[in-house]
């Protein structure tokens, strides 16, 4: 009997966070229905959120069709992470900030340092589980 996939599951857990996650933190008057903002920046934001969506609904595909093994694990992971790593990459850029008006810290850390690193965890485990067969 083999053992169940808590590796997965973990990742399944980010994938959920990825594709809702952004919807729960910018339908709201600090994105979508801030009237200071430009349509082209609404515009913007309407793709990062259907990005997470898709990334998330994708990465739970890869994890879980019928015999994904290896390759949907890696696959589900790197789906998993993107909308993540992206995000925190995006402070390197020009001008970013990650809080308007221009605040001190990172406030995003909070949820994308913890998805990566329970991501990282599944991937680890799941790998584990796979190499036992």
């Amino acid at each position: 009997m083999s053992r169940k996939p808590l590796g997965r599951a973990l990742i399944s857990l980010t994938s959920l966070l990825t594709a809702v996650g952004p919807y729960r933190a910018d339908w709201n008057e600090t994105h979508v229905y801030n009237p200071a903002w430009p349509p082209h920046a609404k515009f913007h934001n309407g793709q990062t959120m259907s990005l997470g969506l898709a990334l998330g609904v994708t990465s739970l595909w890869q994890l879980w069709r019928p015999s994904s093994g290896r390759a949907g694990l890696d696959a589900g992971a790197a789906l998993a992470s993107l909308y993540w790593v992206t995000q925190v990459s995006a402070l390197a850029y020009p001008g970013s900030r990650a809080v308007d008006p221009p605040g001190k810290g990172f406030p995003q850390a909070k949820v994308a340092f913890p998805a990566l690193a329970v991501t990282a965890l599944g991937y680890l485990l799941e790998r584990r589980r796979l190499a036992r067969g």
